[in-house]
């Protein structure tokens, strides 16, 4: 009988910190809208490669040296981009085109993500069972509940994944089928559309 391999107990190392240089950019309002107040940027092919996954993922570092924490959102080309409030680059003192010098990790955490409201009043009235399989996953499949709902272009389609996350959670299921968190395959994430004027 062969001899059964030692299995070494896992050790949880902090992650590596990234460091890398994106432009800030300002993004297009939408049609009939005012301009948004926050900005964004999208991190290098090298700097995304680096995270431990394509889909979302929750970062602590700085931002051209000020703190921060956010998470990072797949952009549908294998990369991230960064959601960036007005407070947070005023701090930085930044502006729109310049390059931010980031160090950043993975949080070791990942935070629980915040419920829409519509999402959160149907899991409220839906059966025991579906609210027992959410408390039970983790914030990192809840999350992905929550992306899968949110990215919805229409708000009929974002009713429907509502009640069918409340269906899928009360049969134990506890990440939404089909659904491509990095938005490569399905085309459904994208990073915003940087404006021109």
């Amino acid at each position: 009988m062969a001899k059964e391999a030692k299995r070494r107990p896992k050790t949880s190392a902090p992650p590596d910190r990234i460091e890398c240089d994106a432009r800030l950019v300002r993004p297009a309002a939408e049609a009939g809208g005012r301009p948004p107040t926050w900005s964004f940027l999208v991190l290098p092919a090298a700097a995304s490669k680096r995270l431990p996954s394509r889909g979302m993922v929750s970062v602590e570092g700085t931002f051209a040296g000020v703190a921060f924490a956010a998470t990072l959102n797949p952009d549908g080309k294998g990369s991230h981009w960064l959601k960036v409030e007005a407070a947070l680059r005023k701090a930085a003192k930044k502006d729109h085109g310049d390059d931010v010098a980031l160090a950043f990790a993975p949080v070791t955490e990942e935070p629980e993500p915040t419920i829409p409201a519509p999402f959160k009043a149907a899991l409220a009235a839906a059966p025991p069972k579906a609210r027992e399989t959410w408390d039970d996953i983790t914030p990192a499949a809840r999350r992905d509940f929550v992306q899968w709902i949110e990215s919805a272009k229409l708000a009929d389609t974002r009713t429907k994944r509502v009640a069918t996350a409340c269906d899928m959670l009360a049969k134990g299921k506890r990440r939404p089928c089909c659904f491509d968190r990095s938005g490569i395959y399905g085309k459904n994430l994208s990073c915003p559309t940087e404006a021109t004027d």
